[in-house]
């Protein structure tokens, strides 16, 4: 048992992680390839990048997902976004702290999840149910850029994990509800720091007020903190 503390939920996300590393190799391979394609152009090879992952169960690693399940805990997150639902592996840690802050100091709490691919939200919405945690959780099917038009309320924190060209458009929606102190915590920022190029651009603009570090966790995980 892991920090959640939930012999019912670990059953459950040994299951998803374990079928999520059994894909790592493949999507390695795939990645080579598209890498070795130097006559590709560059959005030919995104395309054909989005179209493989479209199918795959793509988690955040155990590790990162843990770390945003004690995020959540330490300032007591009630609002959270996440970019980048999939299978909705790292959703259920998130779920999970919003459960846990509630149980602990009452009120109410919320996970907005995001999904274009309507298999993997069907699947996502099942392993919800199945955690016993789908009343924390509201999952947006579609395009981003219209499914977060609409957010009641300050956010606490937001996670992205996401096709890379979506991050900054993402966080350009979510930004004016995020409230002082909230955390911003993306994924695999070192591994592909040309490409989150737009995304730091962003964090980095003195107007946007983030302080923002990069974690060394496998890959990179960037830890931005709104500071008003």
């Amino acid at each position: 048992m892991t920090i959640l503390n939930d012999t019912h939920l670990e059953r459950l996300l040994d299951r998803l992680h374990e079928a999520s590393e059994a894909q790592t190799e493949a999507i390695r391979e795939h990645r080579d390839e598209r890498d070795r394609a130097v006559d590709r152009a560059p959005e030919d090879q995104a395309a054909l990048t989005k179209n493989f992952l479209a199918d795959k169960l793509y988690a955040l690693d155990r590790d990162k997902a843990e770390f945003c399940y004690q995020v959540c805990r330490t300032i007591d997150a009630r609002r959270i976004v996440e970019i980048g639902t999939s299978y909705g592996v790292s959703t259920l840690y998130l779920a999970a702290a919003v459960r846990d802050n509630v149980r602990a100091g009452g009120g109410i709490g919320v996970v907005i999840g995001t999904e274009y691919e309507p298999e993997k939200a069907r699947a996502a919405r099942a392993h919800f149910e199945e955690a016993g945690l789908t009343r924390f959780i509201d999952l947006r099917e579609g395009d981003l850029r219209e499914t977060l038009r609409q957010i009641d309320g300050p956010v606490d924190v937001m996670l992205v994990d996401i096709w890379i060209p979506m991050a900054r458009p993402a966080l350009e929606l979510v930004a004016p509800h995020l409230r002082p102190g909230a955390i911003v915590v993306c994924d695999n920022t070192e591994q592909h720091r040309a490409a989150y190029a737009d995304y730091f651009a962003f964090i980095n603009d003195p107007a946007q007020q983030f302080r923002t570090m990069t974690l060394p966790f496998g890959g990179g995980l960037e830890m931005s903190v709104r500071c008003t």
